[in-house]
């Protein structure tokens, strides 16, 4: 075929481990390599010059010439067969699966096609056997299962009542668990309360001794100032702790559920001057209250008595957590289904880490333990209003001041 460098080319063929067919346009060997001689089971002078047919299994000559034709018009590299499997047939006339990547090029103005063809008869063999095994597995797999399902009815009786004694056993030790975790937190609350109510009747009741041992002194007429003096600490202690005790009252009524509530629809201006005037007399040095406008018109269907303590508690406290020559204000705001209250400081405020418990129960914030307080007034406020439908709601930065919403409905509906 090749008369140039053919000693070079010669080494080059014999050198590649895939059998090489090279064919002219005619389909006519032209050349190929000791590895395609063995595979074929041909000499080389046998098989150059024989149409390439001899190479292919009779029943594929058809549509080998088609795509030959349709490859040489293309003249592109590609492996032939695209998915689908290809053969060769040797000289005695045995077939064996192979693998070819066809490669066109010119020489010397004339086009060739270069065929690298690999037996994957043993390849063949191993998918066969893999084949076979899978069916096997599959097989087995199959009646290893139908034997799982067999031992899992037989065993979902067992598993049922294991269960269901688990649940029962699992619902004994959180009844168990809820019970010691109840009875440790009425310990902490009697901790609590036994600390709260020596703090804070001790104060005010060595107060009041305190005047009343000094009261006896005062026995001039001149001296009714001193005397007025410490009858109204003696009156502000014995309030303090009629209110304290009030507190403990309600905490026990709202614990038991025995809370009567009493509805009316009453003038939204009405509770807040009843609040106001209480409140002035609280006020330190410089503090203000900044009432709110346009409420005359305002009304609602609620517990009026309810909607006054907990005005009152956000007030006083906003008047006792912030300093002196401060405003404290308070808005209102009405729609057609609720009402908003804002009471609004520029007071300590409440530390962020604070914040998740200031509803809780006796608890006080880091920054206000030195202020008198019981720490459930907060909490007393927020049970009502949410029984009432309602709900209170904060935002707060410590010494920058705190702002509490309440709102609630403006009907209450059972």
């Amino acid at each position: 075929m090749f008369t140039k460098e053919q000693n070079v080319f010669n080494i080059l063929l014999g050198s590649v481990s895939e059998g090489v067919v090279v064919v002219d346009v005619n389909q006519t060997i032209v050349e190929t390599n000791a590895s395609a001689d063995v595979m074929f089971g041909y000499e080389r002078e046998e098989i150059i010059g024989q149409h390439l047919n001899v190479l292919i299994p009779s029943g594929y000559h058809g549509v080998h010439g088609n795509h030959f034709k349709g490859f040489m018009k293309e003249q592109e590299k590609r492996r032939m067969g695209h998915g689908r499997d290809i053969y060769g047939q040797r000289k005695d006339g045995s077939v064996f699966p192979v693998e070819a990547g066809l490669n066109p090029f010119a020489l010397e103005g004339k086009h060739y096609v270069m065929a690298l063809v690999i037996d994957i008869s043993v390849r063949k063999e191993q998918e066969l056997k893999i084949k076979e095994l899978n069916s096997e597995l599959e097989i087995k797999i199959e009646r290893r299962t139908k034997e799982l399902n067999d031992s899992v009815h037989q065993l979902k009786s067992v598993n049922e009542a294991l269960q269901q004694e688990n649940k029962r056993r699992i619902e004994a030790e959180n009844k168990t668990k809820k019970a010691l975790k109840r009875e440790k937190e009425l310990n902490d609350l009697k901790t609590k309360f036994l600390s709260l109510v020596s703090h804070e009747f001790k104060t005010p009741l060595s107060g009041i001794l305190t005047s009343t041992m000094l009261l006896g002194k005062y026995k001039l007429s001149e001296q009714q100032e001193k005397r007025d003096k410490h009858l109204r600490t003696i009156s502000e202690k014995v309030h303090y702790l009629n209110n304290i005790l009030n507190d403990f009252l309600s905490v026990e009524k709202l614990e038991l559920g025995k809370v009567d509530y009493n509805f009316s629809t009453f003038k939204i201006s009405k509770v807040v001057n009843e609040v106001v005037y209480n409140a002035n007399m609280l006020l330190k040095e410089g503090q203000q209250i900044k009432y709110p406008e346009q409420i005359e018109g305002l009304s609602l269907t609620q517990d009026e008595k309810i909607i006054e303590i907990a005005l009152s508690n956000l007030i006083n406290n906003a008047i006792k957590y912030s300093p002196d020559n401060t405003v404290i204000e308070l808005q209102v705001n009405q729609d057609s289904a609720s009402t908003v209250f804002k009471i609004i400081d520029n007071g300590m405020g409440i530390p962020k880490n604070d914040q998740k418990n200031i509803f809780n129960r006796y608890f006080r914030a880091e920054n206000a333990l030195l202020t008198n307080g019981t720490g459930i007034g907060l909490n007393i406020v927020k049970s009502h209003l949410e029984n009432l439908g309602g709900q209170i709601s904060f935002i707060s930065e410590e010494n920058k001041g705190s702002t509490f919403i309440i709102t609630i409905p403006n009907h209450y509906k059972k």
